[in-house]
């Protein structure tokens, strides 16, 4: 027997081992399509074999029973040794390869709150100057304190000195920049804030927004990321409407309880936030916050806060050879900067809750000058809102010094701080914006003081010649 001959037998009997081997072909019970086309199949008893679309389809169809109340287990006689089988655990296999873990060990090895990312005092101060005119002592307190809360929060591990966290409560009239300052740090720092107004907020139980919604705001603002929200910052704007009513003779469900509801909120504690609500009700689910990390600023404008100042200096100083005069304090435009916690306890606000805001800074009124450095110096400032405008016209947009100080000086007698500047140019904006579209030779405008104060009108450069655009206004 030559040696190719015996190869070719070994060969042959390979082939027939390896056919005795290989199994045969499944075919799915139901459907009789062959594994090869429908996919793998499902092994059930006494040798029966199911493709995952008609084992779903069996699934959907028992769905739609159970709903309508008409299921009966003797419907699955007809296949046999169903019966036998853990339906619950065999759908569950089924929805297995469904499952993604690997996005949530992502979300597991995220890094905590890391203090490199967080800009220093100096950096966050130089950033809000970009964009807030003065306000010099609140913008320094404001980034040292954000600056210490989250080096707090990344340093949470300290074993023997645990870092007390210090809330905000920030005095100034309307209009002089105290929510455009928490709005433009939201900007600044890669952190969750949620702006609320204490003006909606009433006791539990009552109509009207729950205490915990200014969480829930919070946890909107970060993706209904728990771990998020818990490090973020929450800005209560009108704090000064909560203050307590005097000679009420019915219960204060917007004012002192609203204080007291407050306390354990700004101290820190675990609280049931309804997640995308307001109030807490049973179709809302519910997740559990902690606030001690989440660092609270308030903010009031306190309105008449100045006479109780002014009435406290005049008594301490209103007997003997050295009394000052009554009206020494009338005229002082710092007079909020001598406030202190008794005539905040006087204005309303019960002891407990001023004692967990422990950082308590005000902001200056605004003067004339600051008004015209707040018309043309931040980066987005509204003189700029406005060539920018006419500059999509192909116009040119000046404003004189002297029309600056005219609008700066008709702001300050509105007494509502820098808004009153958008109102007012609203209205002297408005026959320029409306007459430019008509004529296409107009080149440049420029507002004059005698324009702002009524005694003549805005003057245009058309092809190097200047004409008055407007008749002079009055009023």
């Amino acid at each position: 027997m030559t040696d190719k001959y015996r190869d070719d037998i070994i060969e042959g009997e390979d082939q027939e081992q390896d056919e005795e081997k290989r199994e045969p072909e499944k075919f799915c019970s139901l459907c009789r399509r062959p594994e090869s086309q429908a996919g793998k199949m499902i092994d059930l008893p006494n040798n029966i074999h199911i493709c995952s679309d008609c084992m779903q389809k069996s699934f959907d169809m028992m769905n739609q029973q159970m709903n309508k109340g008409n299921f009966n287990y003797a419907d699955l006689l007809h296949m046999p040794g169903v019966s036998m089988i853990d339906l619950t655990g065999l759908q569950n296999q089924m929805a297995q390869p469904k499952k993604e873990p690997r996005k949530k060990k992502e979300k597991q090895q995220e890094p905590a709150l890391d203090l490199k990312k967080i800009p220093a005092p100096h950096k966050i101060k130089a950033a809000l100057d970009e964009y807030v005119i003065g306000q010099e002592y609140a913008k320094k307190v404001m980034s040292v304190a954000v600056y210490n809360h989250y080096k707090r929060v990344a340093t949470d591990t300290m074993d023997e000195i645990e870092i007390e966290k210090s809330n905000m409560l920030m005095i100034g009239p309307t209009g002089c920049g105290k929510t455009y300052l928490v709005k433009t740090l939201a900007k600044l720092l890669d952190v969750p804030l949620a702006i609320a107004d204490a003006t909606s907020l009433t006791e539990a139980g009552y109509i009207g927004d729950d205490i915990e919604s200014v969480v829930s705001k919070l946890l909107a603002a970060a993706d209904n990321d728990v771990e998020k929200a818990e490090h973020g910052i929450i800005f209560i704007d009108e704090i000064d409407k909560i203050a307590k009513k005097k000679n009420t003779n019915q219960r204060d469900v917007s004012g002192e309880a609203v204080q007291q509801g407050m306390l354990k909120l700004l101290e820190g504690s675990e609280v049931e936030v309804p997640v995308g609500a307001n109030s807490k009700n049973a179709m809302v689910p519910l997740v559990t916050v902690n606030t001690r990390n989440i660092l609270f600023i308030c903010g009031g404008a306190f309105p008449d806060l100045e006479n109780i100042i002014k009435e406290r200096l005049n008594k301490q100083a209103s007997i003997g050879f050295y009394a000052d005069l009554k009206d020494k304090y009338d005229n002082d435009p710092h007079l909020l900067e001598k406030v202190t916690v008794d005539d905040l306890r006087t204005f309303g606000m019960i002891p407990e809750f001023l004692g967990r805001l422990p950082v308590i800074f005000t902001l200056d009124g605004l003067s004339e000058e600051m008004l015209v450095k707040i018309l043309r110096e931040p980066r987005n400032a509204i003189l700029k809102q406005y060539q920018k405008l006419l500059a999509l016209d192909e116009v040119k947009l000046e404003f004189d010094e002297g029309a600056l100080h005219a609008i700066a000086k008709m702001a300050m007698e509105k007494k509502t701080g820098a808004r009153a500047l958008r109102a007012i140019l609203e209205e002297y904006m408005l026959d320029i914006m409306y007459e430019i579209p008509k004529d296409d030779s107009i080149g440049q405008v420029i507002i004059t003081r005698e324009y702002i104060e009524g005694t003549g009108g805005p003057k245009i450069l058309l092809r190097g010649q200047e004409v008055p655009l407007l008749e002079a206004q009055q009023g």
